[in-house]
């Protein structure tokens, strides 16, 4: 999928004895949005912003080792290794002896002759892979204007991280003329070293470019055409966050004196062998517990103490990315962390008073939010017309963000059709979760609406379902209703009976489900819902919509 921005210029900052003045130029093809202020709090701004960064180029995926030099010097001993299995008489072996020498010789030559190459093509290698933007494939950071905040956005090289860094204007002085909405900025690496150079003993303004968007029939030249070619699973994988924000959870909050401990010892040792897990321990009332595997190191976070509802024990892979928020912790007042389940997505939400820093991980490195995470299908799945999602989007562009309560009170709908409706919108890009206030926010995640043809079916599961659906092979069976949730029971006939049942919560979301597949043997709900959940979940929201007659 490609993207086309246009930048009137470069992003910069400039830096003189008495002051740092911060400009980001946006996209000149998207809406207009501009803002202009001194920044307030110039330390926690710089430690935010460069972990930002951190995340923009992170990627935590195995990096296989070179080996071109081995196989070549490989190469040109088997003929050496023939010879030694081969040779039996004595003249045989002096001659071969000699010609060793010889060898060694030229070998000892070669090597210093071509080291210099070597040197000079990994140290291409590596800069190529770190700033070619075709290589590297990095989108802009997305920043959005709202009357209350003002937040970045960004995804990881390796699609396995997500970062967002919401700023309220206390985080800012003098504030100037702002217009709300949503764009992509021009970002660069020398950037990001300027930022570095932020004092507090300076003051630092602060822009949002508003000039890339005044009218020019001259000078065209002065912008810079940039076109990105993104796969598609960079996009699905950025709307499959917040649908992941709004499933149920562990929550609790941790000490950042707790959490340096936590890199601490990660920093210092290096695993060998797997597991390679954190296991949280949770009990009410009781110090977080943090295991390290494969070592088992119990680490009891005593300034940490979990009050949530339900006791339980999760274990979290991919926690290298946690260094991510490194730089956070000198600057923060609390991490606040939520745990979807073991194997399942985690959120670190680092409180720097008056921003917010929210990290994002998928349930392993490699399994990158859009590859196995469809936490989408598990939200709820409630048909809406157009001219219902037609209100609730004009209700919630109104004030720019809302939770489901107030526009439910505000449309006279139930929470679950508004739920249903925002949840669309999100898997269209033009909404975002905001998890630490508890609201959905107007984000348009690019300037022309996203090929919804092209990115309906996340994977072969949701194309199954849909399948199953045309061939009508699916009998609804019956349901039961239980405490706070109905659970639904079916039945696909394929070349042999397969029984599915799932727990729909009253808030219509998916939160069991059960199946005789090989797909839900193999993976549970880790990888969500089997295509056999899906379609039954079609079918008991078919029926639900007839009954209510929504």
């Amino acid at each position: 999928m490609e993207f086309n921005y246009k930048y009137k210029g470069s992003s910069k900052v400039q830096n003189s004895s008495g002051l740092t003045g911060m400009t980001f130029v946006p996209d000149a093809k998207r809406e207009p949005t501009f803002f202009k202020g001194l920044l307030h709090k110039k330390l926690p701004f710089r430690e935010a912003i460069s972990a930002l960064h951190h995340i923009v180029v992170s990627d935590y995926r195995y990096q296989p080792k070179d080996k071109t030099q081995y196989l070549e010097w490989a190469k040109g001993q088997e003929d050496i290794w023939w010879a030694e299995a081969m040779e039996g008489a004595e003249d045989i072996k002096m001659e071969l002896k000699i010609k060793r020498k010889e060898l060694d010789q030229l070998n000892r030559t070669s090597r210093e002759i071509m080291a210099p190459f070597w040197k000079a093509r990994m140290e291409f290698r590596q800069y190529a892979w770190k700033r070619d933007p075709d290589l590297a494939r990095v989108l802009d950071p997305v920043i959005s204007v709202h009357p209350d905040e003002l937040f970045f956005e960004c995804f990881s090289q390796d699609e396995s991280s997500y970062g967002k860094l919401s700023c309220n204007y206390n985080v800012f002085k003098d504030l100037g003329e702002f217009k709300c909405g949503t764009t992509n900025i021009d970002y660069s690496v020398p950037l990001f070293n300027e930022f570095q150079k932020i004092r507090n003993y300076k003051e630092t303004s602060f822009e949002i470019d508003p000039s890339g968007f005044e009218i020019q029939t001259t000078k065209e030249e002065s912008f810079k055409e940039v076109k990105i070619d993104l796969p598609d699973s960079w996009i699905r994988g950025f709307l499959q966050v917040s649908s992941a924000m709004t499933m149920q959870s562990y929550q609790f909050d941790l000490d950042p004196i707790d959490m340096a401990n936590i890199l601490l010892f990660l920093k210092r040792n290096k695993e060998k062998k797997g597991p390679r897990s954190i296991r949280w321990v949770l009990k009410k009332g009781e110090p977080v517990k943090a295991i390290f595997e494969p070592w088992n190191k119990v680490m009891n976070c005593r300034a940490s103490i979990y009050n949530g509802h339900d006791d339980g024990e999760i274990r979290m892979w991919g926690r290298r990315r946690l260094a991510l928020l490194e730089r956070l912790l000198p600057v923060a007042k609390n991490v606040k962390i939520t745990l979807l389940g073991t194997g399942l997505p985690s959120f670190f939400e680092v409180d720097l008073i008056d921003m917010v820093f929210t990290l994002g991980l998928s349930g392993w490195t490699s399994n990158d939010w859009s590859r196995s995470s469809n936490f989408d299908l598990m939200t709820p799945r409630l048909e809406t017309d157009g001219i219902t999602q037609q209100k609730v989007y004009l209700a919630l562009k109104e004030n720019w963000y809302s939770s489901a309560v107030t526009l439910s009170t505000k449309l006279g709908l139930s929470e679950a059709v508004i739920e249903s409706a925002l949840t669309n919108f999100i898997q269209e890009g033009k909404v975002v979760y905001d998890m630490y206030n508890g609201v959905y926010r107007l984000r348009e995640l690019t300037k022309d609406p996203l090929p919804i043809d092209k990115l309906r079916y996340k994977n072969e599961r949701e194309k199954e379902a849909a399948q199953i659906i045309r061939a009508k092979t699916f009998q609804y069976k019956s349901y039961e209703v239980l405490e706070g949730a109905i659970k639904h029971r079916g039945v696909v006939k394929e070349n042999k009976d397969i029984n599915v049942e799932i727990v729909i919560s009253d808030d219509e979301k998916l939160v069991e489900g059960k199946c005789d597949c090989r797909f839900y043997y193999q993976n549970k709900l880790y990888k969500g819902p089997c295509a056999h959940m899906m379609t039954l979940r079609k079918a008991a929201t078919i029926r639900l919509e007839k009954k209510l007659n929504v």
